[in-house]
């Protein structure tokens, strides 16, 4: 094995993946557990009005996500799937909770809501 960009950029994808299935389940941990929901659906860094309304939501981004990239993990250290088989499912993990979670802030933050409270 030839050590090029290639398999810089495979490693680095790899080893992120630690630290950020880390950090989701986390963020779901303190949701559930914690009932902290100072990080749910935050926009700007503000949280919404009633965050504890949006509190189910964004627990179950984090979760569905950090337990995808857990799984995801678990089968590269087994050699289960292969490379664009792993980077696949990761990289579309991680693009699905970015979306989800900023549409999931958008809506909670939504200004046609300000006046029905």
């Amino acid at each position: 094995m030839v050590f090029d960009i290639s398999v810089a950029m495979t490693w680095i994808l790899f080893l992120a993946l630690f630290p950020i299935g880390f950090f989701w389940l986390r963020r779901a941990w303190r949701i559930v557990m914690k009932r902290d929901f100072s990080e749910v659906a935050t926009k700007r860094g503000e949280p919404p009005a009633d965050p504890q309304r949006f509190a189910p939501y964004e627990m179950a981004i984090n979760l569905v996500a950090g337990t995808v990239i857990v799984c995801v993990i678990g089968a590269v250290i087994l050699g289960a799937w292969d490379y664009s088989t792993w980077s696949a499912v990761a990289g579309s993990t991680i693009w699905c909770k970015f979306f989800a979670s900023f549409a999931l802030s958008r809506h909670a933050h939504a200004s046609w809501r300000k006046g029905k409270a």
